[in-house]
């Protein structure tokens, strides 16, 4: 593992919406259903046996023939378990990641828990006007609208007009979390358009959820992400803080983290490859962590159904934290500024993760590029191989 970072221009954050708009691009509750059975108490059918090699020889190879990386480590799970864990240079098994965008999927199955929470006054479709103690001109965008980046508040290629909007991204804890996000309501930034009308990515609307979210619960974003992701799950590492303003001080250690006070919502997770791969499992067992139900079916087929893709300007196949694969049709992803990317194959039943922890941003589109293009297909075909 890096245990500093030498080489440090500081990475813009509009990087993250220029390389993957670019196509680089529970409530847990003490009353839960039963696990789903292949399930139900009687033994799951034997895994496949699949042969993982041919990914891990790209990923070797990747990391050979590119002066950048250091290191890359990637996690493939299904609704059993793990079934492939591999590192390569001077990733472990137990290296932490910043996720930047990465950190979109979490973000939303935290809403989603949170919603579905009986005991929590929160909606997923409700105006956040009606929540939050203050006002302003986007108080009538839904979390719905924000986090499928369709609320037509102007997304991270806006960055450079941005002004007090940039609370977000401080990691100083004296800027207080509810108060960005009344600046963020009420001071309207250039050329906003109505809800729904255009897909814009990242940016302030993704903090507005989770300032909405607080509000709404009364408790910090990472009391809210320990409630319903990391208790039930068994997280180790995973939590979110905001290292935007400077990335230097971050070391690679969960304890270098800054920001925890003002997370940032779109962007400010840390993980390690086991922590990554329970929360992907969520998606592939009908909500649960082990036998803890922390999301509906429903919620998690909800995260997934195209919302960006049927607007009616800059249209792009988008759920809620998923990209939608228009080249490959059944994937979804969520890549980050960093490199670092997660995925699910639906058709397959099949998720990995793949960790990076190059905070340069000199050639932060290779790592997703090598997943989308050359990764996600030697997968597949080795998934195909292995049910014949």
């Amino acid at each position: 593992m890096r245990t500093a970072i030498t080489r440090h221009p500081l990475l813009p954050i509009w990087l993250c919406a220029a390389l993957l708009v670019s196509g680089c691009g529970g409530g847990g509750s003490d009353n839960n259903p039963a696990p789903p059975a292949n399930g139900g108490g009687t033994a799951p059918p034997p895994e496949p046996e699949v042969d993982f090699s041919q990914a891990d020889t790209a990923f070797q190879n990747f990391l050979d023939n590119n002066a950048v990386f250091n290191g890359i480590s990637y996690v493939v799970v299904d609704a059993g378990g793990t079934l492939h864990t591999a590192t390569f240079g001077d990733h472990t098994e137990e290296t932490v990641v910043m996720l930047a965008s990465t950190s979109k999927v979490p973000a939303v199955m935290t809403l989603m828990a949170l919603a579905e929470d009986a005991d929590a006054s929160f909606d997923i479709n409700q105006p956040i006007g009606e929540v939050l103690p203050f006002d302003g001109v986007y108080a009538d965008r839904t979390p719905a609208q924000l986090v499928s980046n369709t609320s037509g508040i102007p997304g991270l290629r806006q960055l450079a007009v941005y002004g007090p909007h940039l609370c977000q991204y401080s990691f100083d804890d004296a800027i207080n979390f509810e108060a960005c996000g009344e600046v963020l309501l009420s001071v309207p930034l250039p050329d906003s358009h109505d809800a729904g009308s255009i897909f814009d990515y990242g940016g302030s609307q993704w903090q507005l959820a989770g300032v909405t979210a607080s509000v709404a619960a009364n408790a910090t974003w990472n009391q809210l992400v320990d409630q319903y992701l990391g208790t039930p799950c068994g997280l180790e590492v995973f939590t979110f803080g905001n290292m935007w303003e400077d990335l230097t001080q971050w070391d690679g250690t969960a304890g270098s983290l800054k920001g925890r006070g003002n997370p940032n919502i779109e962007g400010g997770a840390i993980t390690n490859l086991a922590d990554y791969a329970k929360l992907l499992q969520v998606h592939l067992t009908g909500g649960y962590c082990g036998e803890t139900q922390v999301l509906s079916e429903a919620a998690i087929t909800e995260m997934r159904v195209d919302r960006g893709g049927v607007v009616a300007e800059e249209p792009v196949p988008y759920g809620m934290g998923w990209w939608i694969s228009r080249d490959n049709p059944g994937i979804y992803d969520d890549p980050g500024a960093f490199g670092s990317v997660s995925f699910m194959d639906e058709e397959r039943g099949f998720a990995g993760y793949v960790a990076i922890d190059d905070y340069t941003g000199i050639d932060a589109d290779a790592p997703v590029r090598l997943v989308r293009t050359e990764v996600i297909p030697l997968l597949q075909a080795a998934f195909d191989a292995a049910a014949d």
